[in-house]
């Protein structure tokens, strides 16, 4: 115990001892060592497949949700805009967030980790492979499992938004049509309500033609009778 104090004490003085400017040269290294890691990692993330959530938090498919937290955890408080000078870093941090959201989200994840393994067994039968052959150990095949990996991604996204926007075209001729439906309903409304309004009217016009009528007809019979005599 008083060897390890004696040492303590010895560490500290010779950093004492260092001199001023060695000190200040030897934080301003440590300073730019930082911003080079907290750059690197910036740059990682914005050149990572934004389709691929692990991909963007560096981590592999299969990891556990504490994983998952741990590691965004992490890099967010190495990245956060307000720790570091970058300006692209508000983008990372953003992407960063969002994968670690669709990865805390178990249908997303479990899409995601199907596309993964469907990419695995195309490039197997692609290349007439099984799933014992070596060549699945290799590195090369890890590379070509991220490019299958990205293709089977960009055809599910690219199917998701065509069935999309066939709903979204759907749900726009279902709303003409009930805005037409009800457009007509209004103008039926609208017809009974004037039709409501002028029927006093058409009463007293009526009773004034009927009134007419019944007048023309007693001078006729005053014109037929004949003078008596």
């Amino acid at each position: 115990m008083a060897t390890d104090t004696k040492d303590a004490k010895d560490v500290k003085d010779v950093k004492d001892e260092t001199p001023a400017d060695t000190r200040d040269a030897l934080e301003v290294l440590e300073s730019e060592a930082k911003e080079w890691e907290k750059d690197a990692e910036i740059d990682r993330i914005l050149k990572a497949f934004r389709l691929d959530a692990y991909s963007v938090l560096g981590l592999k498919p299969g990891v556990t949700e504490s994983d998952i937290k741990i590691a965004y955890r992490k890099k967010s408080l190495l990245i956060h805009p307000d720790k570091t000078k970058n300006p692209l870093a508000p983008e990372a941090f953003d992407r960063l967030k969002k994968a670690q959201t669709e990865l805390m989200e178990e249908k997303h994840r479990k899409n995601l980790d199907e596309a993964i393994a469907d990419a695995r067994m195309l490039l197997i039968r692609e290349n007439k492979w099984t799933v014992d052959s070596p060549e699945l150990k290799t590195a090369e095949f890890e590379k070509k499992w991220q490019e299958k990996t990205k293709f089977v991604l960009i055809e599910n996204e690219q199917r998701r938004r065509r069935q999309l926007k066939a709903q979204m075209q759907e749900e726009g001729r279902e709303q003409r049509k009930a805005d037409e439906e009800a457009e007509q309903r209004k103008r039926k409304r609208q017809h009974e309500e004037d039709w409501e309004k002028t029927r006093d009217q058409r009463i007293d016009s009526w009773r004034a033609f009927q009134k007419g009528k019944s007048g023309d007809s007693d001078k006729k019979k005053k014109k037929k009778l004949k003078p008596i005599g």
